[in-house]
C-alpha cells in the first residue's frame, strides 16, 4: 500500500483515503452524505458554515468535515445521534434570518438551504425576534441581488479571489450587521462572473434576465455545447415549452470544468431577439416581401443553375456546424465555385498555403496547468477565449511563467513575467535577435534596426528554460494586417526554442471549417486545390456575380466589406436575423436556425468532436442550416444529397475521414516582400472585436449589451 493511503472508517465501513485528505472529501467517495453550503470543492476551504459538522472518535466536540484531515484508523460518524443533533442546531442558526419566501424565490426547487432544510430543519421556529433586513445592490444587469437570502458562506467571495482574481464583491461588518457587499454599484465586470450565480446556495445571488420567468420543475434539461469560441464548454440548456429560459455549466473537468463565460450562460436572448428573420424574404423595387420557402427555394436554386462559377463565392461563420461546412463545400465542388472561405476577419492571406491544416491549440486545455512557460502573443485572451485565460491563470498561480506580446496592456489577474507592449512585429523580431536566430531575409535589414531590450532577454530566458514552452497566437496576431509576419516569426521562435506553436482561432468551429474545405486554396481534409479561389478580402472587395452569406453579416462579421463598393449581382444571405445591414445587402433573405435551433458537431482548439442536438423550437419559419441546403442541393439535382438528419451527414464524413490529417505548424513560413519597412513596424494594424460582438447572437443578447465591457466599447456606461 502506497504510503500516501491510510484506512480510516466511515459509519463503521473501512475505506482508503489519501493522506492529508478532508473528511469531507472521503466520504463524498462513499454512501454517506455530509450536509455542506461553504464547502466547494473548486474553492478554497473557509469553513463557515458548520453545517458539515461530523462525530470523530475521541474528539471532544463535533468538528467540520470540510477542515479536518483524516488520519490513520481515524473513526467518523456522519449519522450518529450526536453528529445529527450538532447539524440540526446549525441548521436552526441559519434559518434565524433566512426569509420566508421561497414560493417566490427562482432558486426554489432547486436550493441547497431548502433541500437540507427539509432533512435538518424544525417544522417551526423558536426565534420571535425580528429578522434581519440587508439592503439590495444593484451589481449589473446579469446577476440579481436578495442579500436577506444570504447565510454568509462565502462562495462568491472565494470565487472573485481564487478564480477570476477580481475581486468584486467582499465581507463587511461583523457578527450580526456581516455582508456580502461591493465598494461600488454595477461593479461585476469580469467575463466569468456570473457563476457565482451557480455557486450560491440560497437564492441570494440570481440569473437577472431569467428571474421570475419559470420555475425549475417546470423545464426540461438538455445537453449542449457553447457556440461562441473555440474552447466549446459544455452545457445545460433549461428549456420551458421548447423555448430557452437559461443555460447553466455542465461539469466537464478536460474543458471547463465547473465554469463557463458569461456570453455562453446569457447569449440565449440572442434567439428571440426582435430581429428575428420570421420567414422567407425577397426584394423587389427596393422593398421587401415575404414569400414561402417553396418560392423562395426555387429562385435560388433558378439563380445557381445559371451562375457563373468564377464570379461567385460563399462566405460562412466560423461558428458552422461541421456537417453545414461539409454541405457548403460540397455544394459549391458541385457547381464548381472556389471561392469560399470563413476566415472573416482575416486581411492577410500571404502565407495561407503555409497554414496547418487544423489551427490548433497545441496542447489539451487541462494541460495548460501543467505547462512550465507560456507566451501569448497578439491575443486579449479573457475576452477571446475567456475559460483558456482561467486556465492559464491557474498555471501562473501554480508557478508557470506566463510571457505576453501585445500592442496594449491588458489586465489579466495574475502576475505576469514578461510584458512586451507596442509592435507585435519589433518584440518578435528583438526577441529572435537575442535568441540568435536569423531573420528571414526580406527583414534582415529592418531587424538590424532592432536594438533587443531587459524585456526582450526576460521573455528569451522564459522560452529557455527547462521545460517545454508553449506560444499562443490569439485573434489579434490572425487578423493582424501582418499576420503572415508574426506567424513566420513566432515559427521561427518556437523552432530555436523547441516550443509548441498553436492558436486561438475565432468562432466555435474553426477547425471544422479547415477539415471542411471551407478554404479557397483547400479542399476537403486539407487536399490542395488545382484551381485557387478568391479569399474573404477578394470577395467582398471585387464585384460578383452571386455572394451566399451563410450567417455572416456585413460589416459586423464581415469588416472588410464595403458597402460602397459592393457592386454584386445576387447577394443570397441565410441568417437568422433581418438587420438593417442585410436589407442593405441582400437580394434574398432565408431564415436559418441560431445554435439552440439546430443539431450539429463542433471541432474544438484540442481537436475535440463534439456533437449536439436541437434545443429549443424554431423561431418563426427558421429552419437549420444544414437542412436549407440539404434541400437545395436536391432540388438542383446532385447526387448524395438526401440526408434525413446531421447524424447522417456526420457519418458520411467520418466515412471520408479515414485517417485524419495532422496539424502541421512549419518553422518557415513565407513571407510577402516589406518594401514598406517604416509602416510595417510603427503602425498599429490590428483588428479589434469587442468581446460581446463576435457574432450575430451576441449581438443580439440584451443583457450582455448592457455590460461594462460592452458600453465600453460603445463609449457609455449606463445600464
Amino acid at each position: 500500500m502506497s504510503n500516501d493511503i491510510i484506512e480510516i472508517e466511515v459509519d463503521g465501513k473501512s475505506i482508503q483515503a489519501k493522506k492529508g485528505q478532508m473528511i469531507i472529501e472521503a466520504t463524498d467517495t462513499t454512501s454517506s452524505y455530509v450536509p455542506r453550503f461553504c464547502y466547494h470543492s473548486k474553492l478554497s476551504i473557509a469553513a463557515n458554515c458548520r453545517m458539515c459538522l461530523v462525530e470523530v472518535e475521541k474528539a471532544s466536540n463535533p468538528l467540520p468535515a470540510c477542515a479536518t484531515p483524516v488520519s490513520e484508523g481515524m473513526k467518523i460518524f456522519t449519522r450518529s445521534p450526536y453528529a445529527i443533533a450538532a447539524q440540526k442546531a446549525t441548521m436552526e442558526f441559519l434559518l434565524i434570518n433566512h426569509p420566508l419566501d421561497c414560493p417566490i424565490c427562482d432558486q426554489g426547487g432547486e436550493c441547497e438551504l431548502q433541500d437540507i432544510a427539509m432533512g435538518y430543519g424544525r417544522g417551526i421556529s423558536r426565534y420571535n425576534d425580528n429578522k434581519r433586513v440587508v439592503k439590495d445592490k444593484n451589481i449589473g444587469p446579469l446577476v440579481s441581488t436578495d442579500m436577506t437570502r444570504c447565510i454568509h458562506c462565502t462562495r462568491c467571495v472565494r470565487f472573485g479571489e481564487e478564480i477570476t482574481g477580481a475581486q468584486d464583491l467582499g465581507t463587511v461588518m461583523r457578527g450580526e450587521d456581516m455582508r456580502i457587499d461591493t465598494y461600488v454599484e454595477k461593479s461585476i465586470d469580469h467575463e466569468l462572473s456570473s457563476n457565482i450565480i451557480d455557486l450560491c446556495p440560497v437564492g441570494a445571488l440570481n440569473n437577472k434576465p431569467y428571474r421570475y420567468s419559470a420555475r425549475s420543475w417546470e423545464m426540461i434539461q438538455h445537453e449542449t455545447i457553447a457556440a461562441h469560441d473555440c474552447v466549446g464548454s459544455n452545457l445545460y440548456a433549461h428549456v420551458l415549452r421548447g423555448k430557452v429560459k437559461r443555460i447553466v455549466p455542465r461539469e466537464n473537468e478536460a474543458i471547463n470544468e465547473t465554469w463557463i463565460s458569461d456570453r455562453d450562460r446569457f447569449s440565449y436572448e440572442g434567439i428571440y431577439s426582435d430581429d428575428r428573420l420570421m420567414s422567407p424574404m425577397i426584394k423587389k423595387d427596393d422593398k421587401w416581401q415575404e414569400i414561402s420557402w417553396k418560392d423562395a427555394l426555387i429562385e435560388v436554386v433558378e439563380k445557381l443553375k445559371v451562375v457563373d462559377q468564377k464570379s461567385s463565392a460563399f462566405l460562412a461563420s466560423p461558428n458552422s456546424t461541421l456537417e453545414e461546412f461539409y454541405l457548403l463545400t460540397k455544394l459549391s465542388n458541385d457547381l464548381s465555385i472556389n471561392n469560399v472561405d470563413h476566415r472573416l476577419r482575416v486581411v492577410d492571406f500571404t502565407d495561407q498555403d503555409n497554414d496547418p491544416k487544423i489551427p490548433l491549440l497545441g496542447m489539451n486545455i487541462a494541460d495548460i496547468e501543467k505547462c512550465k512557460q507560456i507566451v501569448v502573443i497578439g491575443s486579449d485572451i479573457r475576452k477571446e477565449a475567456p475559460i483558456i485565460g482561467h486556465r492559464i491563470r491557474k498555471a501562473a498561480l501554480a508557478g508557470t511563467q506566463i510571457g505576453v506580446i501585445n500592442e496594449n496592456i491588458n489586465e489579466y489577474f495574475f502576475d505576469i513575467s514578461a510584458y512586451l507592449s507596442g509592435s507585435i512585429i519589433k518584440n518578435l523580431l528583438g526577441l529572435l535577435n537575442v535568441l540568435g536566430g536569423e531573420s528571414p531575409k526580406e527583414m534582415q535589414d529592418i531587424s538590424k534596426q532592432i536594438k533587443p531590450t531587459e524585456e526582450h532577454k526576460e521573455m528569451a530566458a522564459i522560452l529557455n528554460s527547462e521545460g517545454k514552452g508553449h506560444l499562443i497566437l490569439g485573434h489579434l496576431a490572425i487578423n493582424h494586417s501582418y499576420a503572415s509576419v508574426i506567424r513566420t516569426l513566432s515559427a521561427k521562435i518556437a523552432h530555436l526554442t523547441g516550443s509548441e506553436l498553436g492558436f486561438v482561432t475565432e468562432g466555435s468551429n474553426a477547425a471544422g471549417a479547415h477539415l471542411m474545405g471551407m478554404l479557397p486554396h483547400r479542399g476537403f481534409a486539407g487536399a490542395s486545390q488545382e484551381i485557387v479561389g478568391k479569399n474573404v478580402q477578394e470577395m467582398t472587395e471585387n464585384s460578383l456575380d452571386l455572394l451566399l452569406l451563410f450567417n455572416a453579416e456585413p460589416g459586423n462579421d464581415l469588416p472588410s466589406f464595403s458597402f460602397e463598393k459592393a457592386g454584386h449581382s445576387l447577394v443570397i444571405a441565410m441568417t437568422p436575423y433581418a438587420t438593417e445591414k442585410y436589407k442593405m445587402t441582400a437580394d434574398i433573405m432565408l431564415p436559418i436556425g441560431t445554435f439552440a435551433e439546430t443539431s450539429g458537431t463542433y471541432i474544438n482548439c484540442e481537436n475535440r468532436s463534439q456533437s449536439f442536438s436541437a434545443i429549443a423550437n424554431p423561431v418563426g419559419e427558421s429552419r437549420p442550416g444544414w437542412k436549407v441546403l440539404r434541400a437545395i442541393g436536391s432540388m438542383l439535382g446532385m447526387s448524395d444529397f438526401e440526408f434525413e438528419s446531421s447524424e447522417g451527414v456526420l457519418d458520411e464524413i467520418s466515412q471520408k475521414l479515414n485517417d485524419m490529417p495532422a496539424s502541421n505548424i512549419k518553422p518557415n513560413y513565407s513571407t510577402q516582400d516589406l518594401t514598406n519597412s517604416k509602416n510595417f513596424l510603427d503602425s498599429n494594424l490590428v483588428q479589434r472585436t469587442p468581446m460581446y460582438e463576435v457574432d450575430s447572437v451576441l449581438r443580439h443578447a440584451t443583457s450582455l449589451q448592457l455590460t461594462p465591457e460592452a458600453c465600453r466599447s460603445l463609449a457609455k456606461y449606463e445600464y
